[in-house]
């Protein structure tokens, strides 16, 4: 998607989320960017429901990540939260990679760190707009897994 697309509730985020989650599959990461209250966790939830994974999806800033079990016959969804870490080193102390090919990974303030987890990635940032709650969304693919985009 080279196009932003603007959702204008925090169900129609949700919605975008599980949309999404349809064409995911096990060893694919999501990086999240977007400041506080951007729709991130929101996304997340909508996301999980696509996965059919068990809840509930709240956000993991306290405890860093969360394993979500799948509830179908899916990949289990990994839940970061980035915003704590220091850097590079700090994520990859959560031993991640263990966990990378068998999961759908979401990294929230994942942007300038969680990069170098995978080539292949998608990339969402989300801008809130205060006035109104909606939110502007970008999906950007990177490496060979969406070369030729994010189908919808």
């Amino acid at each position: 998607m080279t196009q932003p697309v603007v959702l204008p509730t925090a169900e129609d985020t949700r919605a975008f989320g599980e949309r999404l989650a349809g064409n995911l599959r096990a060893g694919d990461l999501v990086i999240l960017t977007g400041g506080l209250g951007a729709g991130k966790t929101t996304f997340t939830q909508g996301l999980a429901e696509g996965l059919g994974v068990r809840g509930p999806i709240t956000s993991p800033t306290f405890v860093i990540a969360r394993v979500h079990p799948t509830l179908v016959d899916g990949p289990p969804l990994v839940h970061v939260d980035a915003y704590r870490l220091g850097g590079f080193a700090e994520l990859d102390d959560l031993d991640l990679d263990a966990d990378l090919e068998a999961s759908v990974t979401v990294v929230e303030w994942g942007h300038g760190l969680a990069e170098d987890l995978s080539d292949d990635r998608l990339e969402i940032i989300l801008e809130a707009d205060p006035q109104t709650e909606s939110r502007r969304v970008l999906v950007t693919g990177h490496g060979d897994r969406w070369k030729a985009g994010v189908p919808w």
